[in-house]
């Protein structure tokens, strides 16, 4: 099946790098297809690469070298939901390093985007039945940068 709806990456000059490193840090993700430019443009000479597709963790992405006028804003962020504290360890260490970290699970990688690493054990706990449980894991949680799923599940069962 083709993925109608594509999201496209503006970058400045480093999208084959930036998507390397994203596919390296999810299963089911790989380069696609790099595109070079066939003639100059306002973005850099002929040959320099133009765009890349590329595939993350099953979702179709393309990466465009279209120059420094658009920088990424918090607008717009990638959510990776993980599975258990371990993999939330991992992606937060690596997205992370040489960006920004930020509240509530959210950091800016290394070329600015914004990416929210939350475990799905958040979601469990904020939908739970009981108002009171997932008022406390919503309050444990606001005050963290990276999530850690043993302390927000502690916050919620605290009575």
């Amino acid at each position: 099946m083709t993925q109608k709806v594509k999201p496209c990456l503006w970058f400045d000059g480093q999208a084959e790098q930036a998507a390397k490193y994203y596919v390296s840090l999810l299963p089911d993700s790989r380069i696609d297809q790099v595109f070079r430019s066939p003639t100059e443009t306002p973005s850099g000479p002929a040959g320099m690469v133009l765009a890349v597709d590329f595939t993350l963790a099953g979702s179709k992405f393309s990466g465009l070298n279209g120059g420094p006028q658009f920088p990424f804003t918090e607008a717009v962020s990638f959510q990776i939901v993980c599975e258990d504290q371990a993999e939330v360890d991992r992606l937060w260490k690596a997205l992370g390093d040489g960006g920004t970290l930020s509240q509530c699970g959210w950091l800016k990688d290394r070329w600015g985007l914004s990416w929210q690493i939350v475990p799905k054990r958040l979601f469990e706990l904020l939908g739970d039945a009981n108002p009171a449980r997932a008022k406390r894991a919503m309050e444990a949680m606001l005050k963290m940068q990276k999530l850690n799923i043993a302390e927000i599940e502690r916050a919620a069962d605290r009575m």
